[in-house]
C-alpha cells in the first residue's frame, strides 16, 4: 500500500520541482504505472489490490 507521505512526494516532485516520471520511479523506486496512476488521480492513498 501506498503510504500518504508517498503519494504526497510524487505529486511534489513532479508539479512542484518538474522532475519526470522516469527520475520519480529511479528516486522512490515505485513503478512507473503506480506513479501514472497517482498524478492521473485525486487520491491520496493507494490500497493494494490482491487477487483471490
Amino acid at each position: 500500500m501506498l503510504v500518504v507521505e508517498t503519494v504526497a512526494r510524487i505529486r511534489r516532485e513532479f508539479f512542484v520541482k518538474g522532475k519526470s516520471i522516469k527520475e520519480i520511479v529511479r528516486d522512490l523506486g515505485v513503478s512507473r504505472n503506480t506513479v501514472r496512476k497517482v498524478l492521473r488521480s485525486g487520491e491520496t492513498a493507494f490500497a493494494a489490490r490482491h487477487s483471490g
